[in-house]
């Protein structure tokens, strides 16, 4: 693999407030050579890392100006004055990403590849079905043009035939699949991968594979359902050889530009009707939403850095949970319609109703945690939830959803059978 030297760069980052102050400095402080881990612990990132630390939507960095300066796999990375330097030398890997046609996880990809791209390396998204359909109409497909002006290579096709796309050998570095939920799905491509010589082989399984704890955030190691599709394709990727190994990335509820899955919408939704928001009882029940850009920068970071991501199971989340009745007056609060927010409380037995098509979350406590891609990979997350959901109700405005024709049967059932 060749190396991608990069020039120096100076990368605003926004992190949210609140953050671990760092004490005022008027010369650099020059760390010693350290492990990869603690090197990004202490402040390091790497190109692909800061290019998407900087999309990430948040508040203001340092108020006292700093500097550190960190050895990390070539990489090095000064702050000063609210700002990063990255003076990035790392391997130059070609990627390939599998990307699904439909759902929440297709966002993924699309970051993903505008992230890599734009540090540097060489990317080929691969859609699963054809150019011309009727779903490449919609997000985040039909921004594609924006991956290929970043000089992403996008292509559609059938993941079961990759060797007819790209050959037997394929000429990649990495594998990335976003797409399958089981073995038949995903062997085909993990199969043609590592017949193809491919180092490192990554996979976007979901945090809905663990069992329910009674010991919520839900960890890396945490019992899983052995019978999903997911928890198959992780244990037959761990079975094959890799040079890099492979590493799985569990997601959870996801937010950001591009995303087609309704998850704040359906807040926005009721909130600029003056519609009452009906949430299952009692309100507090935690989950985690997490911006496609913090996911993002984690699956970067394991490429960058495929030593310390070798045969590691991800929570691919933020760093916080929040409770349903906190995302209402936060969506609330974006739309300027905190007075107005009326919340209703139900029982879905009593309402008559599933949870499950009445409300876009699962009614439980449902929220995992970074914790391994903290301490393997020095992984942060950079997004501040209000400053996001701002944004979404920017953009929800700007598709005219607010104009929209919406139907609410499900939620007059519940309300009249609340009174």
């Amino acid at each position: 693999m060749a190396t991608l030297t990069r020039p120096t760069a100076t990368i605003a980052v926004a992190v949210r407030s609140g953050a671990a102050s760092r004490p005022a400095a008027s010369a650099a402080v020059s760390a010693a050579p350290a492990s990869s881990r603690s090197a990004r612990l202490a402040g390091s990132l790497s190109a692909s890392a800061a290019v998407a630390a900087a999309a990430c939507s948040g508040k203001e960095l340092f108020a006292t100006p700093v500097a550190h300066s960190a050895k990390n796999h070539g990489a090095r990375r000064t702050v000063s004055s609210g700002a990063v330097r990255v003076d990035a030398s790392v391997a130059r890997r070609k990627v390939l990403i599998v990307n699904t046609n439909g759902g929440g996880h297709a966002v993924i990809g699309f970051a993903l590849a505008r992230q890599l791209a734009t540090a540097g390396h060489s990317v080929t998204i691969m859609t699963v079905g054809e150019r011309n359909s009727d779903k490449m109409k919609k997000l985040p497909f039909s921004r594609f043009s924006e991956l290929r002006a970043e000089g992403v290579r996008t292509e559609w096709g059938d993941p079961a035939r990759l060797s007819a796309a790209f050959g037997a050998t394929g000429g990649f570095d990495v594998v990335l699949d976003n797409n399958g939920k089981d073995l038949d799905t995903v062997k085909p491509v993990a199969d043609w991968a590592s017949a193809a010589g491919v180092r490192q082989f990554l996979f976007i399984s979901s945090a809905g594979i663990y069992t329910p704890s009674s010991e919520p955030p839900h960890i890396e190691g945490d019992a899983v359902k052995e019978s999903s599709g997911h928890a198959q394709v992780e244990r037959y990727l761990a079975g094959k050889a890799w040079g890099d190994g492979w590493a799985a990335f569990r997601p959870q509820y996801i937010t950001g530009s591009g995303n087609n899955k309704d998850c704040e919408e359906w807040f926005f939704d009721r909130i600029v009707r003056g519609r009452p928001v009906p949430i299952p009882a009692p309100g507090i029940q935690l989950t985690v939403v997490a911006h496609v850009d913090d996911i993002a920068r984690m699956i970067a970071l394991a490429i960058d850095y495929p030593q310390d991501a070798k045969g590691q199971i991800f929570n691919a989340v933020g760093g916080r949970a929040v409770t349903f009745d906190g995302l209402a007056r936060m969506c609330a609060n974006a739309a300027g319609r905190t007075s107005s927010l009326e919340i209703v409380h139900y029982d879905p037995k009593d309402a008559g109703v599933d949870a499950k098509k009445a409300f876009p979350f699962r009614n439980m406590h449902f929220y995992s945690e970074p914790r391994n891609a903290r301490e393997k990979l020095g992984f942060k997350s950079f997004t501040d939830l209000q400053t996001v959901l701002n944004q979404r109700y920017i953009d929800y405005v700007a598709a005219g959803r607010d104009k929209k024709d919406a139907k609410f049967e499900v939620d007059d059932k519940i309300l009249a059978a609340a009174k």
